[in-house]
């Protein structure tokens, strides 16, 4: 599904696009045997002041369908009844502008009707109600046929309209009456040489040379976007829309006016869905008639996401092959400079009916101010790794907090409006890796889905490699108790053997093999299958052998199978903590067996030194802050012959909160409000512990799924009884995790201010999140105390 909106596949039924390709120097001007490059009849009705007319008048309507003015001094518009020879003529004057109209009046019938807008050129002419003959001649010659028309020397175009009209292109249209006319499709743009399938009888609607707006003349694809979030055309038809196709996918086209306006708020190109692959090439001059429409990316599933703009049910007419490419707006230095900051500060919640629009202040607006754009970045910084959708995040160089290895942190108040994220809809992006440079300059067209600002790059950018490493940690010392958190994603013995075995590496290599290993994402032995297993001894045989293999230490673990399908993560994988640990070096586990899944551990005081009623033990299960959600598993260990009490954690995730650059703003966070209830669980137990003795050895540890700034740590610390070891790293070192280009911290250790006092040592391994091969999304993280 995701691949499928990407590029626009979608289910729903979609008129296909008319595509007309002008022959434009196969055929001397004037003729009408090939389709017009500009002027054409736009709309015809005969039925002015009779009884049941819309207008007083009859009329004939021009529309240049082309790019570029077309003078119509010296040309006629001539009149015959249906099956006659003898020509009537009215003369035109003056000049027709790209996607403008030109409204000639004639003939008055018997008074009905509202008067017509200001005509272009007025003349005397009575057309037939229901039927006749009306040509575009360019010079002051009447016509003498009455069949055979077409084709006649100086017809620029014709229309029979009416079944018994003698001559037509291809086919007459249907009759017209009173209170009908024919009108041409794609807001007079359609022209494909048969009257019937060109025009449609419905009421008249009379454009002149001053029209503008929707369906109707002059329209460009800025007034299509407007200074705004969403179109102020949307649901309307335009016609005769004039640019150059800039990229071309399996389900639609980008198209950009080569002329744009001064003004950097309103966007100078659309999206245009032909719902089939689109008969127009890279470089085609066209103009394109159809319906604003506003899409939402991810169907019903999308509603938090914003929408593209684009035009459906489209008529596409090529002008011309090979014109220059409009210029690629640059974003960062020496161009158009994102926010640094702000990606919205709309409060009202919906964006798309807040109204002000900001781009230059407004990272949101920034990036809508050049929907569908050709975009160039030059030398692009990458802040994330390539994933396995061909998605990479960069941003412009030189912006925004950097880490100490080329990412961009997320602060509170900057999630760093300036990133982008480059996509593989149009040509592959390369493998990178956090720190990289995408040398040169890198080109695509500004796209949005699944809650992000996409570059879908029409050239494979160049890599050159910021030289990053994974890293290692310092080994412990003697007397030092080594304890560290792995988020290990869903591992399960359906992983391939590559999997534990590089797991292994990093606990054994890059983590010098600690003491303790607090493990998240443990699955069962059946992995996702949903079958009511929850045991997961071969899951963790299979990464303690491992570990071994790789000349590691015999680890142990200790554990609680949960109950089944009521922990949430991957359904049917019962993901759970596991405390991993080895005893050669002074560490021992301190066993109180009698707890299961749904038995809530608690803290005894046995003559003043505190201790656990269960190890393991998991903590208040039956707590709603815990439904759907692991439950922390608390143990008791000894180190060289005092307690150490370890809460393992795995809160609940991120899921079903609003995205950044999402259409609600400021975002939802509603998946925080359990993860506060849990914290206060756990903090509550840690100052059980605590009140007994306020020295006590306390380590709280593992994936919290919250930033070292949020609420969820500020309630794990309140009072000061723990310390929240990201905190204390310098800025540029606080992440664990990279998420659509954020550095972010979500994975933690705190300690109780007894250890916290001790001269310990405290590291994040970054050897996953910043690199396209990654055995975890999550870096794993180590803290080393001095322990008698």
């Amino acid at each position: 599904m995701r691949r499928t909106d990407r590029v626009r596949l979608r289910a729903t039924a979609v008129a296909c696009a008319a595509v007309v390709v002008g022959a434009l120097s196969a055929l001397p001007a004037g003729t009408a045997q090939a389709v017009s490059p500009d002027i054409v009849i736009s709309q015809v009705y005969g039925g002015g002041g009779n009884s049941g007319a819309q207008y007083t008048n009859d009329f004939i309507e021009l529309h240049n369908r082309g790019t570029t003015p077309v003078s119509v001094t010296g040309w006629t518009v001539q009149y015959a009844s249906a099956a006659g020879s003898s020509w009537s003529r009215t003369t035109l004057s003056g000049t027709v502008a790209p996607g403008a109209y030109y409204l000639v009046q004639e003939a008055a019938g018997a008074g009905a009707g509202a008067p017509l807008p200001a005509p272009d050129a007025t003349g005397t002419l009575a057309l037939g109600a229901t039927a006749g003959k009306v040509a575009l001649v360019t010079n002051g010659t009447a016509l003498t046929c009455a069949s055979a028309c077409v084709g006649q020397p100086g017809v620029k175009d014709f229309v029979g309209y009416g079944s018994t009209a003698s001559s037509a292109e291809g086919t007459p249209t249907g009759n017209l009456s009173n209170g009908t006319a024919a009108l041409r499709a794609g807001g007079g743009a359609t022209d494909t040489d048969s009257n019937a399938a060109d025009f449609a009888v419905t009421a008249p609607a009379p454009r002149n040379s001053t029209t503008t707006g929707g369906g109707t003349g002059g329209t460009r694809i800025r007034d299509i976007q407007g200074a705004a979030r969403t179109s102020p055309l949307a649901g309307r038809p335009v016609g005769a829309v004039p640019g150059v196709v800039t990229a071309v996918g399996p389900a639609g086209f980008w198209f950009q006016d080569p002329a744009p306006d001064t003004d950097p708020a309103t966007s100078e190109a659309v999206y245009v869905y032909t719902a089939t692959a689109p008969a127009v090439a890279v470089g085609d001059s066209v103009t394109v008639g159809g319906t604003v429409s506003e899409y939402r990316p991810g169907g019903t599933g999308g509603t938090t996401n914003l929408t593209v703009t684009e035009l459906t049910g489209p008529s596409v007419a090529v002008l011309a092959h090979n014109a220059p490419l409009p210029a690629a707006t640059v974003v960062g230095t020496g161009g158009r400079v994102p926010p640094a900051s702000v990606i919205s500060a709309v409060t009202s919640g919906d964006v798309e009916t807040a109204g002000s629009f900001h781009p230059a202040t407004e990272g949101l607006d920034f990036w809508e101010s050049l929907e569908g754009m050709r975009v160039e970045l030059d030398d692009a910084a990458v802040v994330g790794p390539s994933s396995a959708f061909g998605e990479i995040p960069v941003v412009p160089p030189g912006s925004t907090t950097r880490t100490g290895r080329g990412g961009v942190l997320l602060q509170p108040g900057d999630a760093n409006p300036e990133r982008v994220i480059l996509d593989d809809v149009l040509a592959p992006t390369p493998t990178a890796t956090v720190g990289d440079t995408l040398t040169g300059a890198t080109v695509g067209v500004l796209d949005y889905s699944f809650g992000n600002f996409k570059l879908l790059v029409t050239a494979t950018p160049a890599v050159s490699s910021g030289g990053l490493a994974p890293e290692t940690t310092a080994a412990a010392a003697p007397g030092e108790l080594a304890a560290a958190t792995f988020n290990v994603e869903n591992l399960a013995p359906s992983d391939p053997q590559s999997k534990f075995d590089g797991l292994a590496a990093g606990i054994v290599g890059r983590l010098r093999s600690p003491d303790l290993v607090a493990l998240e994402e443990i699955q069962d032995n059946s992995g996702a299958t949903d079958n009511g297993v929850v045991a997961a001894d071969q899951t963790l045989a299979r990464l303690t052998a491992a570990i071994t293999a790789a000349g590691g230490p015999a680890y142990t673990y200790r554990q609680i199978d949960p109950q089944n399908d009521q922990d949430g993560g991957q359904p049917g994988g019962n993901i759970r903590q596991v405390f991993l640990y080895r005893t050669d070096r002074g560490l021992s586990f301190t066993d109180r067996p009698g707890a299961g899944a749904g038995t809530a551990n608690s803290v005894l005081n046995n003559a003043g030194t505190p201790a656990l009623a269960y190890s393991p033990g998991r903590l208040d299960p039956g707590n709603s802050a815990f439904a759907a959600s692991r439950k922390p598993l608390a143990g008791e260990f000894r180190w060289q012959g005092g307690p150490v009490f370890v809460i393992a954690n795995h809160f609940n995730s991120k899921g079903g909160d609003q995205p950044l650059f999402g259409r609600y703003q400021q975002p939802a966070r509603p998946s925080e409000t359990q993860r506060h209830a849990q914290a206060t669980v756990v903090r509550t137990f840690t100052d059980q512990i605590l009140a007994v003795d306020p020295n006590a050895s306390v380590i709280v540890l593992g994936d919290l799924n919250d930033f070292e700034f949020s609420q969820t740590t500020d309630l794990l610390t309140a009072g000061g009884s723990l310390v929240d070891l990201p905190r204390t790293l310098p800025l540029t070192e606080r992440y664990t995790y990279v998420y659509e280009g954020n550095s972010q911290v979500l994975d933690h250790i705190l300690i109780s201010r007894a250890l916290a006092a001790k001269p310990y040592g405290y590291d994040i391994v970054h050897l996953n999140s910043e690199f396209p091969a990654q055995l975890s999304d999550h870096d794993p993280q180590v803290v080393r105390v001095p322990l008698p």
